[in-house]
């Protein structure tokens, strides 16, 4: 058996380099899928694998681990299309629409928007089913209302991660917290100290702008338009919302997401036929080719016509793809080699809270997904606390910021691709607005550097509260 070694930092930097060129090329100057960009990247590290000496199938084994491992990630989407799907066919996201329209206030409706996903993402435990969900509604809303979409993805974003990390039903919460050897409800408790400030700030700074845009952007013949569009399109009454209150009931009971999506699925479809005088097997198929409807007015159709369990298959490729490329470079310890280098200058809580945020940030940029940054960092960064005594608590937050934060930053990630697409705002456009995650950053290394909330295993140290 051959023997192997750790890559070098220049063989790393050719490799990574590009991998990004490869991407850079493909998406922005010749307009080709990023699918082709990850699939090809596959093979620039498998050489570099068969160069450290690794056998062939030990690498193709990588592969197939790291997909293994987020195929839980796959499943939901495919879940989350059928539901929006179907919801729109039943009626459902159209009604949402429409009552938004009706009571939401323009000038509070971005702090809205950021409590109505926080709420329906804390009780779901779903940041990708907030957003396929209330999500799309807000958005609509706030094209109704005149409103930048960036910015109302933004909110949207904020208040669909603000429930993901802090869910003790959130995937991302027990990933962070398990991998870490930390209780879920402890770490929850942990997350507090931090989410509690970072969202105040961030609701704040919602409000502010909110004031701004909502009393002089809004048309309101645009609104009154829609609004009898929705209403001519759709049986709309408050009973059309059963369906969603009843996924998030169950989802909030602690009832396993898979099942209960699917089950949300059905109900769309039975509203669609019971309610909107749709044929049955036709608001079944909904649930995979997607809801299509032609009302001959452009931003209606515009609106409606998406979801489906067909709509989510280029994302499900770039998530398979994007999860293979992960566990290559896990598989060859190129995070690890590239902490060693700052290793000797993790001597502080401050530059490991730091240096954990940007693995996780690495993590999620090369590793192209969020399961990936969640699965990595805690094992990268482990040994760093443990020789600073510092408590597993405070690697399970900095991972979940880090990790879980960052994940929609990415735009060939599978969170960055699944949120501009349901979105309909590009990852770049939206960055600039994912206010809850820059504080949540912000805030994460001052405690850091300050000692405020950093907990110790020696008794002899104890947190500054």
């Amino acid at each position: 058996m051959k023997n192997t070694r750790l890559p070098s930092m220049l063989e790393i930097i050719v490799v990574l380099g590009s991998f990004l060129a490869i991407v850079g090329l493909f998406t922005v100057k010749f307009d080709l899928p990023i699918q082709l960009a990850l699939f090809i990247s596959w093979f620039l590290v498998i050489m570099l694998g068969l160069r450290l000496g690794h056998r062939y199938q030990d690498l193709q084994q990588s592969i197939t681990t790291g997909i293994s491992n987020g195929l839980e990630a796959i499943l939901i989407l495919v879940a989350v299309g059928a539901l929006i799907g179907t919801w729109l066919a039943g009626g459902v996201v159209p009604t949402l629409i429409y009552y938004g329209l009706e009571f939401i206030h323009p000038s509070i409706f971005l702090l809205a928007t950021l409590v109505i996903c926080s709420i329906t993402s804390i009780a779901t435990g779903t940041s990708w089913g907030t957003v396929g969900t209330a999500g799309i509604a807000m958005m609509a809303i706030g094209e109704g209302l005149g409103m930048p979409l960036p910015l109302v993805a933004g909110a949207v974003l904020s208040g669909a991660y603000f429930g993901d990390k802090l869910s003790p039903l959130s995937d991302s919460t027990v990933l962070a917290s398990s991998l870490s050897k930390v209780e879920v409800i402890t770490h929850v408790k942990a997350m507090l100290y931090l989410s509690v400030p970072a969202y105040l700030i961030t609701a704040v700074l919602f409000t502010v702008v909110g004031f701004i845009y909502g009393t002089k952007n809004v048309d309101l013949e645009k609104v009154e338009f829609l609004k009898n569009a929705l209403q001519d399109t759709f049986d709309i009454h408050i009973w059309m919302l059963a369906p969603a209150i009843i996924v998030i009931v169950l989802l909030a009971m602690g009832k396993p997401s898979l099942p209960t999506l699917a089950i949300g699925a059905l109900l769309g479809a039975i509203w669609a036929a019971v309610f909107q005088d749709m044929n049955f097997a036709h608001a079944i198929k909904t649930a995979y080719n997607g809801y299509v409807i032609d009302t001959g007015i452009d931003f209606m159709d515009k609106l409606l016509n998406r979801g489906g369990i067909k709509g989510m298959l280029d994302s499900v490729v770039v998530i398979i793809l994007g999860l293979g490329f992960g566990g290559l470079l896990e598989h060859l310890g190129v995070l690890k080699v590239i902490v060693s280098k700052f290793q000797r200058k993790l001597t502080s809580a401050g530059n490991v809270t730091l240096s954990t945020l940007i693995v996780a940030f690495l993590a999620n940029f090369f590793g192209c997904a969020m399961y990936v940054s969640l699965i990595l960092t805690p094992k990268i960064m482990e040994k760093s606390y443990d020789d600073l005594r510092i408590d597993r608590r405070v690697l399970s937050r900095n991972a979940e910021v880090g990790g879980t934060m960052t994940s929609g930053m990415v735009p060939w990630s599978d969170n960055g691709i699944y949120m501009a697409g349901i979105l309909g705002v590009s990852t770049l456009a939206y960055l600039p607005f994912m206010w809850l995650s820059f504080v949540s950053i912000g805030i994460a290394i001052l405690y850091g550097y300050t000692g405020k909330y950093i907990w110790y295993t020696d008794s002899k140290k104890q947190a500054n509260t």
